[in-house]
């Protein structure tokens, strides 16, 4: 069959994954998208955010793909681009690229170039589980790391060879996996050898626990460190999960916040990890526990309280408040 032309059929659907990595996050960073091996791209900064690069990832292959001529589907495992695009920016831009609280949105250049690039186009984002044996999530994963593992380094990153694969050859529409002759074992050594020991990936919640049996305790206890994880913070979905729906606030300036305020505050601000001493947890009655703790980092000590309700979905944060220490 003579080649065609990937503007000939523009009812067909091109997949492809797209993510971004951070080694320290903020550090040096990548990103990455794939269509399959001949057909993929990379880049990255010497020093930069995981949440950059997942946005600078989709940008790319928006600008990579604007003269084929065919509907797209970006496999993205970062809620926080998919929420950005299809939640939050249309209130962003009503306010003048600004949050709820009124503070500028982070990473407000890429979001302004992605919402720029998203006009006229048929695109659907559709979330999928990262590092969770996607093999199309997994392959742009590896080469996101593998950009922030050179700058980190101080070699060249291997950038890929763009949409150079689907001009010169038929528009290939893969289904959810890489060619079937990529060797797995081999690609995953690659990728132990590229990647170091530190990761950006949040901790296992069942490595926080104390024993394989957890007490209530010990799960709030274990919740509550996961939120002061800015892995874990920087993930919307997450915060949502631990976060009970009519979760408050009052900070120790006195301002009240909620949930979606923090949801979203989070995402783009995700901070860096806090300190955790427990002094007191107690059990209120059989579905609420309060816990009392010191949080510490750069900027000193604070003590803080948070109730937790325990609800069909498990324990999550009803309320909580900080005062910092004398």
């Amino acid at each position: 069959m003579p080649a065609q032309s990937p503007t000939a059929d523009a009812a067909r659907t091109l997949v492809a994954a797209a993510d971004g990595s951070a080694l320290g996050n903020p550090g040096p960073a990548g990103w990455a998208w794939y269509v399959d091996d001949d057909t993929w791209a990379a880049g990255g900064w010497p020093h930069g955010t995981n949440n950059m690069g997942e946005l600078m990832a989709v940008l790319d292959l928006l600008r990579a793909t604007a003269d084929l001529g065919v509907p797209l589907r970006v496999l993205c495992d970062s809620t926080y681009v998919i929420k950005a695009v299809t939640e939050w920016m249309p209130g962003w831009k009503r306010r003048g690229w600004k949050k709820a609280d009124g503070k500028p949105v982070l990473n407000q250049d890429l979001l302004r170039e992605l919402d720029a690039a998203l006009q006229g186009r048929d695109v659907v984002l559709e979330w999928v589980k990262g590092h969770a044996g996607h093999a199309m999530n997994e392959a742009a994963d590896a080469r996101a790391r593998a950009v922030a593992t050179a700058f980190q380094r101080g070699t060249e990153p291997d950038t890929g060879p763009g949409i150079a694969g689907l001009v010169q050859h038929e528009l290939r529409v893969p289904a959810t996996a890489p060619s079937a002759d990529v060797d797995e074992a081999e690609e995953a050594d690659a990728e132990a050898e590229l990647v170091p020991p530190a990761t950006d990936e949040p901790t296992p919640v069942d490595a926080l626990f104390a024993t394989p049996d957890p007490t209530d305790e010990e799960i709030v206890v274990a919740h509550e460190r996961e939120l002061l994880d800015p892995r874990v913070r920087a993930d919307p979905e997450r915060v949502e999960q631990l976060l009970h729906p009519h979760w408050r606030e009052v900070g120790a300036s006195g301002r009240l916040c909620s949930r979606a305020e923090m949801v979203e505050h989070l995402a783009s601000t995700p901070g860096r990890r806090t300190g955790l001493d427990v002094v007191e947890v107690s059990r209120v009655d059989a579905a609420t526990m309060l816990l009392l703790w010191r949080s510490s980092d750069e900027r000193g000590t604070a003590l803080r309280s948070s109730v937790w309700v325990l609800g069909p979905s498990g324990w999550r944060q009803r309320f909580t408040q900080g005062t910092p220490e004398a």
